[in-house]
């Protein structure tokens, strides 16, 4: 009888007291606890990587959240390239044009704009943020053209501020570069045209997309122009695949991991 009892007292512990599992094998700081980023933090993991990407059209055949889910995939490989990085989450809302008419990429439906003064200040809140938590070096990787300029100028601004301070924030272009005309001229180099290759859900866009998100891309062996109105294309994304894509996503990579480390060294100087 007693031997019963001890049992099922066990078993009732078992089924009440929580389980505490090992903090995941993660960088992203959206999937740890305050208590697990703060240890990662005080062993050394002080660079934290800020996806910045955006919720645009990007033509018939591939979702509006192309940039978002580009941008934190790649983010992820380089900073276990950096191996001391963390990233943050995703900017998804950035400057696409205006509303009241509508511009750019307005005229789609399921694009989001926010002005330029509101994305900037994001960023400066962002990176607010993260120095206080004890990060040292504060990576801007913009996945989208309409970004660029706001991260160079909150960077600029916020390290003329902290110039006293060891905390540095870097607005990493060669990220965006090596995305859109290192990947471009590396496709050419294997026969494809500059109107194929394209500005925007072309071939380059798709080919990316397609070999780190497939399931946000839709058929593109019959891509036309939507009747009646534009397709949001400027390209031909009839021939992309995930095998071209890796060659860009390798680019990237490699590309970005550089310049971060560069930057990074140089302004310890």
């Amino acid at each position: 009888m007693r031997t019963s009892r001890l049992a099922a007292l066990c078993l009732a512990l078992a089924l009440t007291t929580p389980v505490h599992a090992q903090p995941p094998d993660t960088i992203l700081l959206e999937d740890l606890t305050w208590t697990e980023l703060r240890a990662l933090v005080r062993a050394g993991k002080t660079t934290v990587l800020l996806p910045i990407g955006g919720t645009e059209q990007n033509g018939p055949h591939m979702a509006l959240g192309k940039h978002n889910a580009r941008v934190k995939a790649l983010a992820e490989r380089i900073a276990r390239e950096l191996g001391n990085a963390i990233v943050a989450p995703v900017v998804a809302y950035v400057p696409e044009g205006s509303i009241e008419p509508p511009t750019g990429h307005m005229r789609f439906p399921g694009t989001i704009t926010v002005r330029e003064e509101t994305f900037r200040q994001t960023l400066e809140s962002a990176a607010r943020s993260f120095r206080h938590h004890g990060f040292r070096d504060i990576v801007f990787l913009g996945d989208h053209g309409s970004t660029q300029a706001g991260e160079r100028a909150v960077a600029a601004r916020l390290n003329r501020e902290w110039a006293a301070s060891p905390v540095r924030v870097h607005a990493v272009e060669e990220y965006y570069r090596a995305a859109t005309a290192d990947y471009d001229a590396l496709l050419k180099t294997r026969g494809y045209r500059a109107e194929e290759i394209g500005q925007h859900a072309g071939l380059a866009d798709t080919s990316l997309t397609l070999a780190l998100e497939p399931r946000l891309v839709r058929s593109t062996s019959r891509v036309e122009p939507v009747a009646g109105e534009a397709s949001g294309l400027e390209g031909d994304p009839k021939r992309a695949s995930a095998e071209l894509g890796q060659l860009g996503v390798d680019l990237i990579v490699s590309k970005s991991v550089s310049a971060i480390r560069k930057s990074i060294e140089t302004s310890k100087r």
